[in-house]
This record gives C-alpha cells, sequence and structure tokens, in this order.
C-alpha cells in the first residue's frame, strides 16, 4: 500500500522518504560533479613516470574556481593555474575528449625545448637524477612496453624536475639528441602544457598553446590503480592487479 503522501511535495515523507529524497540525492551527485570533484581514468602512458595506465583519480574542480554550469565561462575565479601543476581540460581540437598534463609556461613565457631539456625564459629548468630509482618500480607492469611503443625502460632515463613550487618526476629518450621545439611565448588566455614522458607525449609542441577556459580542474590524488582492467568491462579495475601501494597517493 502506497503512502499517501508518496507524491506530496509539501510532505516530510516526500522528503525523507519518498522521490523527493530520490532527487537530493541526484542534485547532490551533479553539484559535486560540477563544483568540486570528478572522477577520471588515465588512458595513456603520457604522464609516465607521475601517472600510470588505469590511474582512477580525482580532480579538484574547484581550486581555480566554479564555472556556469554546461559552460566553459566562469562564474568565479579563485585563482590562476601555475607552473608545475596536472590540469585535466578539454582537447582544443576536440572539446568532447580530455586530456591530462602538466602546465610548464604561463602568459608571457618563452619555450624551448632541445635535447630532452627543457628551459623556460631562457634558463634550464632545474632538474637531477634521483638517489633512487623507487619511481621506476612502478614501470615494470606488463603494459610498459606497450606503452613506451615497444623500447626498452633502458632507452629512458628518468630526472626529478624543478618547476615553479613542483618536483616531479619526468621521463626523457637518452637518446633525444635531434629533438627540439621552439623558442615560442606563451600568448594571453593560455597555457603551454607536456606530458612528463616527454617523447611519448601529443601536447602543446603538437597541438598548440592551451586556452584557460578549456581547464576542467586540478589533479589531486590516485583513488583506485591497477595493473590491468576486464576485458568486457575496460572501465572497471580487475581486484586482482591492484597496486595496493599507490592508493590514495597525492600527485605531484
Amino acid at each position: 500500500m502506497s503512502h499517501p503522501d508518496r507524491w506530496n511535495i509539501k510532505s516530510r515523507h516526500f522528503w525523507l522518504e519518498g522521490w523527493g529524497s530520490v532527487l537530493l540525492v541526484v542534485i547532490a551527485g551533479l553539484t559535486i560533479r560540477w563544483a568540486l570533484f570528478e572522477a577520471y581514468v588515465i588512458p595513456s602512458g603520457s604522464m609516465l613516470p607521475s601517472l600510470l595506465v588505469n590511474d582512477y583519480i580525482f580532480v579538484n574542480k574547484y581550486v581555480y574556481g566554479l564555472r556556469i554550469p554546461f559552460s566553459e565561462k566562469w562564474l568565479v575565479k579563485f585563482k590562476e593555474p601555475e607552473k608545475g601543476e596536472i590540469v585535466v581540460f578539454k582537447y582544443p581540437l576536440d572539446l568532447s575528449t580530455f586530456f591530462i598534463k602538466r602546465v610548464v609556461g604561463e602568459p608571457g613565457d618563452r619555450i624551448f625545448f632541445e635535447d630532452g631539456k627543457l628551459y623556460v625564459n631562457d634558463k634550464l629548468v632545474e632538474r637531477y637524477v634521483p638517489a633512487t630509482n623507487e619511481s621506476l618500480k612502478w614501470l615494470e607492469g606488463k603494459q610498459i612496453s606497450k606503452e613506451l611503443h615497444y623500447e626498452s625502460l633502458d632507452d629512458y632515463q628518468v630526472f626529478v624536475e624543478k618547476l615553479g613550487r613542483s618536483e616531479h618526476t619526468i621521463m626523457v629518450r637518452k637518446d633525444a639528441m635531434m629533438d627540439r621545439f621552439g623558442p615560442v611565448t606563451v600568448p594571453d588566455g593560455y597555457l603551454f602544457v607536456m606530458g612528463d614522458n616527454r617523447h611519448n607525449s601529443s601536447d602543446s609542441r603538437v597541438w598548440g598553446f592551451l586556452p584557460k577556459e578549456n581547464i576542467l580542474g586540478r589533479a589531486s590524488v590516485i583513488w583506485l590503480t591497477c595493473e590491468e582492467t576486464f576485458t568486457v568491462l575496460p572501465r572497471l579495475c580487475n581486484p586482482l592487479t591492484i597496486r595496493w601501494a599507490r592508493l590514495f597517493q597525492l600527485i605531484k
């Protein structure tokens, strides 16, 4: 027997136990996704070794401000993206596709990349070889040869790079002697972004500057990660391959 107040929007029952409670949950979920956090999964190796394939991450959507729903227009802005931060954004050549890269250049910055080295405003970005290869231990999974286009991990070198207030790991090819881009100057309203896997990344060196209005938020934390997903459900992690030690790591 149905409750008499099931459809009465003025009743307490409607909002606590009826369809009103369902509506409130939906509204709360949409609000969180619009204004606070949204989940994404890393599909490729362009951010190795910082982010791995099948890393599931939360993106902080309010850190830079709030947008008008279903729009690229800002309702209010809190701060601008800074060099060294990892951002998720709408791909400029196809707004239905989401990319994730690291900000290496802000408006007015002069960007130059040669022999695997990054220069900002004609200064070499500081980097050093880590004391241990701790960051490489995650690259020993079954997918790594595919993500490096079937090259050997021995063909790469890992550095800790200091960019802005961020210290993070990057990968460069050891034989990248003919690799060169720029110099270019970042225009107003745009950013220059690159993948941490510097020689296996489609980024601003390929498709140009990133409009700030395309930014969705800043990558914040890894909440799930696994070596493999199910073949039938590729978005679902195989629990037998979860990388337990990476869970809930903050993203640098």
